[in-house]
């Protein structure tokens, strides 16, 4: 039976932009359905017009064979039909409980909290979800976060399940976990959609996949019938390389950064880096794995000189470099790619302008101005190598896709030449074309002698790109060796704090 039914759906927003292009798309009870695309290709506005949070232009939505027109989210959730996003929308500091209450009261006002206690309890002996009522939310892991967005969603009564990238913050036994409660949840006739950038999760778990491509539907295939080369090249239409080959014959230099004890408190004071210790040489790339919030941050921000260690040193070229200030280090050849594109670009600024952001010091001219010629000459050069689009320096960074702005910030440390370069989840959230463009840059950049801090929670990269491995939980590090010396489940493991 077809749960969903989505016809001619067309986007078209104030700017004139053309998000869809009259894109079908249907999804069957008791399964799971992948949806995938690259970067700006439509697959969560189109899920976003499913749920209510957006509009469409034109099209036409039929829900259990009923055509709906939704004004809101509300609308969607009365009909059974819920979305979860990257960033879970719980209330950090109230418990499980009282955000199962907050989520029923708002279509209900009348429940109470004994009456959700006991759904709750029902439905976690029925879906075997493992989820403490009585625990605040911030106190959880993100496995059990996500399970209780979950939950959230069956104790509304959904059976249309939208996950937008679960996995992103997810140790692999999280991953795992999370794959075994879809599964039961499929069993019982729900249907989930899954719109992620991972082919191997696709592969794993997804019955059917849609491809996207630019606002237009490329096709739907059945998952067993197709490879992950075969469903990239859908997206891009064209082969990708899906594993690349480190550069043979490269040894690692002399030392070019080390890091000594080093201690680090956060803005409420607690430390979250512990006494980590960890080197860095010449055409080497040192990988951190970790799960998101063990510390990884503040190293990096520790490193470029944005958060000050009250203990231990960092050495650049022999050189204590502890105490200077972020310009000074980005003259001494640190670059910092941070985790976030809202962190590293100016959204409301052009190509130019960011392009020189972290290095405006080496445009000014005799007179204290800017010299906007040469920054131009820069920011046509980042556009050039990195294939970045639209091409006109001109645009607004808040018009590029996210994979171009990646490729954006990318370029823009990768320009400086730098000796160093601290990189934090540099293919997040972007699709596999434009993964694989960024990683290639690393491993060039590696090939010219520089030493990179590799940070990502995508295992897959990390064992592919890095020479050594070091891993961190709770501010400290607890693996650390050579790549080889590492599997996907000991990495797992040691990520969830288990010594492997």
């Amino acid at each position: 039976m077809k749960t969903i039914e989505m016809h001619g759906i067309r986007k078209i927003y104030p700017d004139g932009v053309i998000a869809l292009h009259g894109v079908d798309f249907e999804a069957e009870e008791g399964e799971i359905h992948g949806l995938l695309g690259e970067n700006g290709a439509g697959k969560t506005t189109l899920m976003r017009i499913l749920y209510g949070e957006i509009r469409p232009t034109e099209g036409e939505i039929k829900v259990l064979g009923r055509r709906v027109r939704y004004r809101n989210p509300r609308d969607a959730i009365k009909q059974g039909i819920a979305m979860i996003y990257q960033h879970f929308s719980l209330v950090p500091t109230m418990t499980v409980l009282d955000n199962l209450y907050l989520a029923l009261a708002t279509i209900n006002p009348r429940i109470t909290r004994s009456e959700v206690e006991a759904r709750a309890k029902k439905l976690i002996g029925e879906t075997g979800l493992k989820i403490p009522l009585d625990k605040v939310v911030e106190e959880l892991p993100a496995g059990v976060q996500q399970r209780v967005e979950i939950l959230k969603a069956l104790i509304r009564d959904a059976r249309i399940l939208i996950l937008d990238e679960p996995t992103s913050v997810l140790t692999p036994l999280e991953v795992e976990e999370l794959f075994q409660s879809l599964k039961r949840l499929k069993e019982k006739g729900m249907t989930i959609i899954l719109i992620t950038h991972k082919l191997r999760e696709v592969k794993a778990i997804t019955d059917r996949v849609t491809v996207l491509r630019r606002g237009v539907k490329v096709g739907t295939v059945r998952t067993s019938e197709v490879t992950e080369a075969q469903l990239a090249r859908m997206m891009v239409a064209r082969d990708v390389e899906l594993v690349l080959e480190k550069p043979p014959g490269i040894q690692p230099g002399r030392e070019v950064l080390r890091i000594e004890d080093l201690w680090v408190r956060n803005n409420e004071g607690v430390n979250v880096l512990k006494g980590v210790n960890l080197s860095v040489r010449e055409g080497e790339i040192i990988g951190v794995a970790g799960v998101q919030g063990n510390g990884q941050t503040e190293l990096a921000e520790a490193i470029a000189g944005l958060r000050r260690p009250y203990r231990g040193r960092i050495i650049l070229d022999s050189r204590d470099i502890t105490m200077l200030d972020p310009m000074s280090r980005y003259k001494l050849g640190i670059s910092y790619v941070p985790e976030s594109r809202r962190n590293g670009l100016i959204h409301e600024m052009n190509l130019i302008e960011n392009s020189v952001l972290t290095s405006t010091y080496s445009y000014i001219g005799r007179y204290g101005f800017i010299d906007w010629g040469r920054a131009v000459e820069t920011a046509l050069k980042i556009i050039r190598e990195y294939d970045i689009n639209p091409p006109n320096p001109y645009t607004m960074v808040k018009h590029l896709s996210g994979g171009n702005q990646q490729k954006l910030l990318v370029g823009r440390e990768l320009v400086k030449k730098p000796r160093v370069l601290v990189v934090s989840e540099p293919t997040q959230g972007v699709d596999v074309a434009s993964t694989e463009f960024i990683r290639r840059k690393l491993l060039e950049l590696k090939t010219r002698g520089v030493g990179i801090l590799l940070i990502s929670t995508d295992l897959d990269e990390v064992i592919q790109l890095s020479d050594r491995i070091i891993v961190m939980y709770e501010g400290r590090v607890i693996g650390e060796g050579r790549t080889e010396e590492f599997t996907l489940e000991k990495l797992g493991l040691l990520m969830g704090g288990v010594s492997a």
